[in-house]
């Protein structure tokens, strides 16, 4: 898949954005994303901890509270910090 500059890998709808060992995904017009940061790879350099959190989409220093686990495989990661993300969004209405 060739991408423009200006589009992004949408996962279920929703950018998927990647910069290094860090991944954002959400809208960044709502007031939270979630960010899954890469904190160890295996020897086939699959990542095998990922720290997920919900961050406010303005200030990704600021962590919801409640809204940080540790996974290791990405596929979990990022379904589970996609339901806390719908959950907050909706919540918040």
């Amino acid at each position: 898949m060739e991408l423009n500059k200006n589009q992004y890998v949408l996962y279920k709808g929703l950018p998927l954005v990647r910069d290094g060992d860090m991944l954002c995904y959400g809208d960044l017009s709502e007031k939270y994303i979630l960010t899954l940061n890469i904190l160890g790879k295996d020897d086939k350099e699959k990542p095998n901890m990922i720290m997920v959190q919900i961050c406010h989409s303005n200030d990704r220093n600021k962590i919801v509270k409640g809204k940080q686990a540790f996974k290791n495989d990405l596929y979990e990661a990022l379904d589970l910090g996609r339901e806390w993300l719908e959950h907050i969004i909706k919540a918040e209405g």
